[in-house]
């Protein structure tokens, strides 16, 4: 009777990718939640960037390289990822017996659509003696073009395992990739994408937020332009930012980057201030539309009736696993 249910289900995906259910209002979103993770041996996998409420009802909380690593070692039965649907798309590369489900399947990424893995074939073709490295906000298939992920968090280590003298293309994230370049004194191939949030940043609008906000620091996402990155007081990755506001003497963050990680920066640091930075738009902060996508209701649908759910090409899955694998290793070499 229950596969019955799942199957009716999963006809009635609507074509804005998520499951169109009308819900009791009275239900307790969050005491179901948990029901569901025990009867069925689920874990919730959230990014920094969901909205607090996910957050709250989370396992597991990181940014992309510690949730392929939570992905990898989980011994769930299910994987709820409450993300974007590469991030989806890596924890079934790495558990491909267990079921991973996403709450809405057009939670896509601008950054991954900005590489089309036919492009970057070719692009790939004209450069023959070159090595792939590729940021985890990319594509299965481009995945599998490349040599080995990485992370903002483990960029550096990925790029200086190669030899001073092997040529490299960074894809698909022109501005993380430029700043790799800058620390490590490379010369990479730049595949020219970028993330729709990271980009937009204003930079005469920090300019004059610093001014009203005069000891504030200001903290960085390496992959916003270099224009921001060259006046940020501390650049790092979305963990990277939020373990800096736990360790560092100031009071006062202009957090330049998604504004979902400053939920868990209030939790940590509940007597700090920590102001969004401005886009060059009329918002007053900047949020991924793709990552908001998701909601508690949608968590909630998606674990109720199993879908939507992450499938894939066994050839392609291989083949991209192998560059995560490579990734791991790295990481856990270094102790990251």
């Amino acid at each position: 009777m229950k596969s019955e249910i799942i199957d009716i289900a999963k006809n009635k995906l609507n074509d804005t990718g998520y499951l169109d259910i009308d819900l009791d209002p009275t239900i307790d979103l969050f005491a179901e939640i948990e029901k569901l993770k025990k009867e069925k041996n689920a874990i919730i996998l959230a990014h920094y960037y969901q909205e607090p409420d996910i957050q709250d009802v989370a396992d597991y909380i990181g940014d992309s390289l510690g949730l392929a690593q939570k992905a990898e070692k989980t011994d769930a039965s299910m994987i709820v990822f409450a993300g974007v649907h590469f991030m989806a798309e890596t924890a079934k590369i790495l558990n491909p017996q267990k079921k991973v489900v996403i709450p809405d399947l057009k939670a896509g990424c601008s950054l991954s659509d900005s590489c089309p893995p036919a492009l970057f074939k070719k692009f790939k073709e004209e450069h023959p003696d070159h090595k792939v490295v590729s940021y985890i906000n990319c594509s299965a298939g481009i995945k599998a073009l490349s040599d080995v992920i990485c992370t903002s968090s483990n960029a550096k280590i990925v790029v200086e395992s190669f030899p001073k003298e092997q040529p490299i293309i960074f894809a698909p994230d022109k501005n993380l990739g430029a700043y790799i370049n800058k620390v490590t004194g490379r010369n990479m191939v730049l595949w020219n994408g970028t993330c729709m949030v990271h980009e937009i940043f204003s930079l005469e609008k920090i300019t004059k937020l610093k001014v009203r906000h005069p000891d504030a620091k200001l903290i960085a996402h390496p992959e916003c332009e270099d224009a921001v990155l060259r006046i940020a007081d501390f650049i790092g990755s979305t963990t990277g930012l939020l373990k800096f506001t736990q360790s560092d003497s100031s009071q006062e963050y202009i957090v330049a980057t998604e504004t979902g990680i400053l939920h868990q920066m209030m939790k940590a640091s509940p007597y700090k201030t920590f102001i969004p930075a401005p886009p060059d738009n009329s918002c007053a902060c900047n949020d991924c539309p793709h990552m908001k996508r998701n909601t508690l209701e949608k968590i909630y649908l998606c674990m109720e009736y199993e879908t939507p759910e992450i499938l894939m090409d066994e050839a392609l899955r291989i083949a991209a696993k192998k560059p995560i694998d490579r990734m791991l290793e790295l990481s856990a070499r270094a102790g990251l």
